[in-house]
């Protein structure tokens, strides 16, 4: 547990990207889709890189959290053909998105069940996963009509996970002051 809480600030980095993601989705709704679309996949990349950092500085083996791994080498692979190939992924990008949230909101509520034997405040990573979840089975169930839609719906789902993310962040720093100090 030392060294996520070493990193808690990765999870913070997250959590502020999101945040910035989902202030511009609410604020610029109407942009054109496939603006959204490229937005969207340098979030994936840039999320699942911050990820991929958190587990392998993390004490994988011991604490399980291989499964930050796989969140973000999810995340990076949904942003790399996202970047590559905007005008084809545009037409699936919504169902991307959903498979996406699913996962990851999966990967994150098994890391967060993992956690409670290390750490108290494991509730924020397991609700950010929960938030995931919900998010990709509302997008599934009833695909937003709209750029607006699109934006609006994006920008709430940004907005919560990046907060939750943000106050797991502060709870891994509040572990590493009372557990370096001991």
């Amino acid at each position: 547990m030392s060294h996520l809480g070493r990193n808690w600030w990765v999870f913070l980095l997250r959590g502020i990207l999101a945040v910035a993601f989902g202030v511009a989705a609410l604020f610029f709704p109407e942009a054109a889709f496939l603006t959204l679309v490229l937005v969207f996949g340098i979030f994936a990349l840039v999320n699942g890189a911050f990820a991929i950092v958190a587990g392998i500085f993390g004490p994988a083996k011991t604490e399980n959290l291989w499964w930050l791994l796989l969140e973000g080498s999810f995340g990076v692979l949904v942003g790399i053909l996202t970047l590559v190939q905007p005008a084809a992924m545009g037409a699936a990008w919504l169902l991307l998105i959903a498979a996406w949230a699913l996962v990851t909101g999966i990967f994150a509520i098994i890391t967060g069940i993992r956690l409670r034997k290390v750490i108290e405040g494991e509730f924020w990573m397991i609700l950010s996963g929960l938030f995931s979840v919900i998010f990709g089975i509302l997008v599934f169930i009833n695909p937003p009509s709209g750029a607006f839609a699109i934006g609006l719906i994006t920008g709430i789902y940004a907005l919560m996970f990046g907060v939750t993310l943000i106050m797991f962040a502060f709870r891994l720093r509040r572990h590493k002051a009372v557990h370096s100090s001991a």
